[in-house]
């Protein structure tokens, strides 16, 4: 560049030979660009049309015609996760993407950037997309069949099922034989027929169940890669579903600040699509919750003696003040179970000792919110509340267990 000025100055015949490398660069840019461009690019995104939360699936991209060096990049949306940049084998990528929430995802555009053939140039031009991808719930435990298995065989398996105790129904007379309890005999038919009949009772159906979600800003926080709120929908279907096959009722109940939506009690298969169609809408919101005006709407709500399973979370006995008393209200009348996240990262630094006074400061404040949190559990139990307390990845487990347990009791 210097030369040429140098030269452009000196007279019009070194100024013609200035300008010779000016014009050699512009041919070669020239040459470049029509070496490089080609016709429109035709691109193909297929991904899966619905996904698990918090599940990896593989999109095909595919680019024709693909240059070399040819490279892709996503606008990706708050819902969905995959890589910065994406590379290509032959005008095809494999990209994993991730589903970190629920709802409907769109990507929309794409960003393909490669060299031009003599590197003088980086195209970068933008395509538009139009995919979406439905991020739901995930119902894995419930379409391998596990759940169907454990209870069919735990409710209705080889031994019969003679539940006897507070809400037990009449099921038939038999004749009074040996070793039946006294306390079946029907006093009244007995003399009747004068001979001694006893009252045969099986565990009674039809139950209400409502599943109540907290889904204030407590329930955002993300536990092994996924939110509270997700592991608690992934909970709440899978005993939804064992409980249509109990054959009870089952209602959903959603809250925040204020309460945000309630089912009645429906039967069977219904009420879980139903379910499954509304936790996959629940938002994440960054608001504080009210339990004080949401569990007073749900016990109003709720006449008839039900199971009703509260999935929330609390910071310190301070704020759980509220949500004992609200909770210790609707215990009076319905069979309470609290389900709650633990987390494991927070349990791993209180297992272990710390290398400075940092460290110290750490380990002291999660001691005192693990104590507080064990505190505020016990004050629950002792208001007659079942307690539910696991990590993610046994927290569905345990809630269908507590649930066979109660069915098996009869104690709804």
């Amino acid at each position: 560049m210097l030369a040429s000025l140098g030269a452009g100055l000196v007279g019009d015949a070194a100024r013609d030979l200035a300008l010779a490398p000016w014009v050699l660069l512009a041919a070669l840019a020239l040459a470049d660009v029509a070496l490089s461009l080609s016709r429109r690019k035709a691109v193909t995104l297929t991904a899966p049309p619905e996904v698990f939360v918090g599940d990896t699936v593989p999109l095909d991209l595919v680019v024709a015609p693909a240059p070399d060096g040819l490279q892709a990049r996503f606008d990706w949306p708050e819902g969905l996760s995959g890589p910065e940049v994406v590379r290509f084998d032959q005008g095809r990528a494999t990209i994993p993407c991730r589903a970190v929430r629920r709802g409907v995802w769109s990507l929309s555009r794409l960003w393909l950037v490669w060299p031009s053939r003599l590197g003088l140039f980086q195209f970068t031009p933008r395509l538009p997309l139009a995919l979406e991808i439905r991020v739901v719930p995930n119902i894995r435990p419930v379409q391998s069949g596990q759940i169907t298995t454990t209870v069919m065989s735990t409710l209705y398996g080889v031994k019969e099922n003679r539940a006897i105790g507070e809400g037990s129904e009449f099921h038939q007379l038999r004749d009074f034989v040996r070793g039946m309890d006294v306390k079946t005999i029907d006093w009244k038919r007995s003399a009747r027929r004068r001979s001694l009949v006893a009252r045969e009772l099986q565990a009674e159906r039809n139950h209400h169940v409502i599943l109540a979600l907290d889904t204030g800003y407590l329930m955002r926080e993300d536990i092994a890669g996924l939110p509270k709120i997700d592991h608690a929908t992934t909970a709440a279907l899978a005993v939804a579903w064992a409980a249509a096959i109990g054959g009870d009722l089952v209602g959903y109940f959603s809250y925040d600040v204020r309460p945000r939506s309630f089912v009645a009690p429906q039967p069977g298969r219904i009420a879980f699509a139903r379910l499954r169609s509304w936790s996959a809408s629940l938002d994440y919101v960054g608001r504080e919750t009210n339990h004080t005006l949401a569990l007073t709407e749900l016990n109003a709500r709720t006449p008839k003696r039900s199971l009703i399973i509260i999935f929330t979370d609390f910071i310190d006995t301070t704020s759980a003040e509220l949500m004992i008393e609200n909770i210790g209200i609707l215990a009076r009348r319905h069979l309470v179970v609290f389900v709650t996240i633990r987390d494991p990262d927070l349990e791993t630094l209180v297992d272990h000792g710390a290398d400075d006074l940092d460290g110290v400061a750490t380990l002291v404040a999660a001691n005192q919110w693990v104590q507080d949190r064990r505190r505020v559990l016990e004050r629950l139990v002792r208001l007659g509340v079942t307690i539910v307390d696991a990590k993610p990845e046994m927290i569905t487990a345990r809630l269908v267990s507590t649930y066979l347990d109660i069915k098996a009791k009869d104690l709804i």
